[in-house]
């Protein structure tokens, strides 16, 4: 019996110390920041394709040469595709935009570091516009109209629009004749411009970024109503983010945006001119807003 028992404890230790080396021996994952792991930044696709990628990495060159890390831009299908990834660690930080901050911070505690200002300002506005020939002058009018949104998660492009619509009487899932996700505001513009749309929400002012290819697109549409200030979006991390590698690469981001070529490549992706150190507070305000319109973003991170 004596026997039996030391060649059982005998086998126990001789796994365990096998176990132990086999753990050992396991290759340790590399260094964040570094080329066989790079920090991945998630892009959303709010405008042009082409110019979101050629953006995205102009950003990542830029921050990568003033950190040293190994940072890589990636541009995403949708909203929700960015929200994803930084929740399930295939990105470490993002530009999303304002509601799917929040749904990534309720979801996933993914944490604002920069807020990005637009023409002095870090709040912009949603504005829902209409084919000028429509008929189209008020929201009411558009019951039994096509709409164009940009994303079910763009702030300005889908959410604030639609308790617009609710708040003038509008149901949207009944009393639209049709609603198409066009995945960016410019393509809101060109789907309202070209008739695809009778209306179509987005920031204001969208048709700028299309006014270059086509000069009368404030003539052939109007704007029908604009909406309260809503908060900036900006550059967010996850949540388990090296707080040493976040401050460097903030004060880096905030120095490359001092710069000709960054504030051309974060321009041309959204229209940022300079960006603003804000924590998460900053949007406390907006879910209030949200909250009382009956939006609740706890219920919909679930």
């Amino acid at each position: 019996m004596v026997k039996k028992t030391h060649f059982w404890l005998g086998l126990l230790v001789a796994v365990a110390i096998i176990s132990g080396l086999v753990a050992s021996c396991k290759p340790k994952p590399a260094p964040l920041g570094t080329e066989k792991n790079p920090i991945i930044f998630a892009f959303v696709p709010s405008g042009e394709a082409p110019e979101i990628i050629e953006s995205a990495d102009t950003a990542a060159k830029l921050l990568s040469e003033k950190t040293g890390y190994v940072i890589k831009g990636n541009v995403a299908t949708s909203y929700s595709a960015v929200v994803e990834a930084m929740c399930t660690g295939k990105a470490h930080m993002s530009t999303l935009a304002t509601f799917a901050y929040l749904l990534a911070h309720e979801k996933c505690g993914v944490d604002c570091a920069l807020v990005s200002v637009r023409y002095g300002s870090p709040y912009y506005k949603g504005e829902i516009i209409a084919g000028a020939d429509t008929g189209i002058k008020k929201l009411e009018d558009l019951k039994g109209k096509r709409v164009c949104w940009v994303d079910a998660a763009s702030t300005s492009g889908y959410i604030i629009p639609r308790i617009m619509l609710k708040a003038a009487g509008v149901d949207p899932d009944k009393d639209l004749a049709q609603q198409t996700e066009v995945g960016s505001h410019p393509g809101v513009v060109l789907a309202v411009y070209k008739g695809d749309c009778d209306a179509g929400a987005c920031y204001v002012d969208a048709r700028d970024k299309v006014a270059k290819d086509y000069p009368d697109v404030k003539e052939k549409t109007i704007v029908v109503a604009m909406s309260p200030k809503i908060p900036n979006d900006g550059l967010q991390f996850v949540k388990d983010f090296p707080p040493d590698m976040r401050k460097k690469i903030v004060e880096a981001f905030k120095e490359i945006m001092q710069t000709d070529e960054g504030r051309e490549a974060m321009g041309k992706a959204y229209g940022w001119a300079e960006v603003v150190e804000k924590d998460d507070s900053f949007y406390d305000d907006f879910r209030a807003t949200l909250e009382a319109s009956g939006v609740s973003v706890e219920e919909l991170a679930k």
